[in-house]
Parts: structure tokens; C-alpha cells; sequence
């Protein structure tokens, strides 16, 4: 695909659309860093980078889950529905076999989500046996448990590639911290129920599998790629910056646009205007996230939001990136709609 419908898919999502209360003047220099990693616009280096690492049955684990007792019991609306979209694409495009992971409470809305998206569920063995449709694997709830059941899954999954989707990970004192530098998790950690699984990203990336990680403020797995601009210009970013690093980071105005803009560019580069979801499946996605109980992160509340902006706001940037899409694949055009060379 060209740079110039990247450059179109990269600007949509990087918008950063924040009250006072928010972390503001963040989103650029965190893109802008990510964006050296990949020397042009993120979301087509992760397209191609995807196309040449997956093949027919290969096993892709994609990491989300935000939000714990006593906030956000089942979770945030940032992270599941993203998740869910990315999967659709690379199983239908790729023959890939998804395997969402996520922790337990976070495995209902997880479901809704992916389900209402289309994708079929089933067990993970199931799922590898047929490459029929995608997986849910659960994290155990004991964090002691964590480690050698990351390893586990690295084991017998051997995922070739690894995606986080608004998965938070640890700062280097290994607590994790939220985007306005509260402790999650730790010995002052204000949550419940978080089980940090950020390592599957640390030992998939170690035995070779391609890593990405979405996100928006610099506490999420993957962004230790880009961790000393995270500390910079995140207030309290020397404690939520996280070392957990990948090949690919993508900041974004929140981790499902990211998950968007990578899904745009997959149907771009692979010729495939139907990999990318319809706005009223995201509606439909949204909702039924939303009856599973999960939560809108700013306020916790159960309203039609993520994180912050309405869900028709998401609804309306997945319109848009379906007519960038259609519009890289549809014939050149002169007046009179005489077709053009090149």
C-alpha cells in the first residue's frame, strides 16, 4: 500500500481528543517516537509486517483487558472490541487463529465482543485443531501461577505473533500504574483481581515471534520500545512507563482505533475491502460489550462511551476508514470517470 493512505489511516486515529483533566500533548511525541521504529506510517508497517509473518494456522495471541474490582468489575470499553476487530481481519485474511487472552473477569465482555463481530468461539485445542474461528485462554487468578503458565502458552501455542491490545503492564518497580500514575497493582495498589500477563509479550518476543502493542499513554505492553519519551512527557511517567517492549508500538487516541487503523491497512495491503468491519458492526460490537457490564474508563459509568467520546465517535472513525480503504482499492478516475494510468 502506499504511504499516502497510510499517512491517511495514521492521522484519523492519532487525533488526541482530551478535556483538561486528561494527560493533553502526549499522543504526538508518543507517535512520534513510535513512528521511528518503523520509519513511515505505523498502521501500514504493522499490515505488512503481519502479511509476511502469518501463515495459514499460524497462532496469534492478542493481550487486553483493563479495569478491576471495584471500578470496572468486568472491565473498560478501550480494548475488547479493538481486539476483536484485528482478530476478524487475520483470521479471514490470513488464516490465522486468534487466541484472545485475557484474565478471567475480563472473559464475558471478551466473548460478547468477539462474537458479535462474527468470529465463532470455541476451546483452544478445538480452535487448533480446525482453524475453525477463534480462542479464549483465561490468566490464572493467583499471580504467583502467572509465570509458568505464560510460559505454557509461549510452549505449546507458539504464537507468531503477539499483539496488546490496551493490556497494562508493569513500570519498572513492577507495579502497574494507571494513565494518571495510581497504583493498580503492588504493595499500594488500589484495584483488585489484576493478574499481570504482560510476559507473555517478553518470552513470545524472545523465541522469535513478531510483537505489537497498541495503546495510548505509555503504561501498556509494548511501549517499552519507546519508554524514555513515555517517561518525558507523561506527567508521572517515571513511575506508569513500562519497560515491557515490542517490535511495533502504536499510540493512539485510544487502543481500538490503533487495532482500526492496523485492520484498514491489512485489507489495503492484502487487496480486501471486506476485512475491514462495517460501522454497524461496531455498533453492534459496542452494545454488546456494553450488556456484558463492561465499563467506560473516565467515568466508570455504564454510558455508550469509550474512553470519553461517544460510541458513535468510534462508529463514525470506522466509516471513515472503510472509505479510505475503498477508496486505495477502487480504479483511478479522471473526469467523466474515465479511468487514469497509475
Amino acid at each position: 500500500m502506499t504511504d499516502f493512505t497510510g499517512e491517511a489511516i495514521d492521522q484519523l486515529v492519532t487525533l488526541e481528543i482530551k478535556n483538561a483533566g486528561g494527560p493533553r500533548g502526549v499522543l504526538r511525541p508518543l507517535y512520534e517516537a513510535a513512528r521511528r521504529l518503523t520509519a513511515g506510517p505505523i498502521s501500514s508497517a504493522a499490515a505488512v509486517a503481519l502479511a509476511d509473518r502469518v501463515k495459514p494456522g499460524d497462532v496469534v495471541l492478542l493481550l487486553t483487558g483493563a479495569g478491576y474490582l471495584p471500578t470496572m468489575p468486568k472491565g473498560e470499553s478501550d480494548g475488547p472490541p479493538g481486539a476483536a476487530a484485528l482478530a476478524r481481519a487475520l483470521h479471514l485474511g490470513l488464516g490465522a487463529i486468534p487466541v484472545f487472552t485475557v484474565e478471567q473477569h475480563h472473559a464475558d465482555v471478551m466473548s460478547a465482543a468477539a462474537t458479535a463481530s462474527g468470529l465463532s468461539l470455541r476451546s483452544v485445542s478445538h480452535a487448533l485443531q480446525t482453524a475453525m474461528g477463534a480462542a479464549i485462554a483465561t490468566a490464572p487468578v493467583d499471580q504467583s501461577a502467572a509465570d509458568d503458565w505464560v510460559r505454557q502458552v509461549v510452549t505449546d501455542l507458539k504464537p507468531a505473533v503477539v499483539i496488546g491490545i490496551e493490556r497494562l503492564a508493569p513500570g519498572r518497580d513492577g507495579a502497574v500504574y494507571a494513565a494518571k500514575g495510581l497504583p493498580l497493582s503492588g504493595p499500594n495498589g488500589i484495584n483488585d483481581g489484576l493478574t499481570d500477563i504482560s510476559a507473555l509479550m517478553t518470552y513470545a518476543r524472545k523465541a522469535g515471534a513478531l510483537t505489537i502493542g497498541l495503546g495510548d499513554h505509555g503504561n501498556e505492553a509494548g511501549f517499552g520500545s519507546i519508554l524514555e519519551t513515555t517517561v518525558a512527557v507523561m506527567p508521572h511517567g517515571e513511575k506508569l512507563a513500562t519497560p515491557v517492549a515490542a517490535d511495533i508500538v502504536f499510540p493512539a487516541a485510544n487502543a481500538n482505533w490503533a487495532s482500526y487503523a492496523i485492520e484498514a491497512a491489512l485489507a489495503c495491503h492484502l487487496g480486501r475491502a471486506e476485512l475491514m468491519h462495517r460501522p454497524e458492526t461496531e455498533e453492534r460490537v459496542l452494545r454488546r460489550c456494553f450488556e456484558a457490564g463492561v465499563l467506560e474508563a473516565m467515568a466508570f459509568s455504564a454510558e455508550f462511551l469509550v474512553d470519553g467520546l461517544e460510541g458513535e465517535t468510534s462508529i463514525a472513525v470506522v466509516q471513515i476508514l472503510g472509505n479510505i480503504v475503498r477508496k486505495h482499492l477502487e480504479p483511478a478516475r479522471g473526469y467523466a470517470g474515465r479511468p487514469v494510468a497509475g
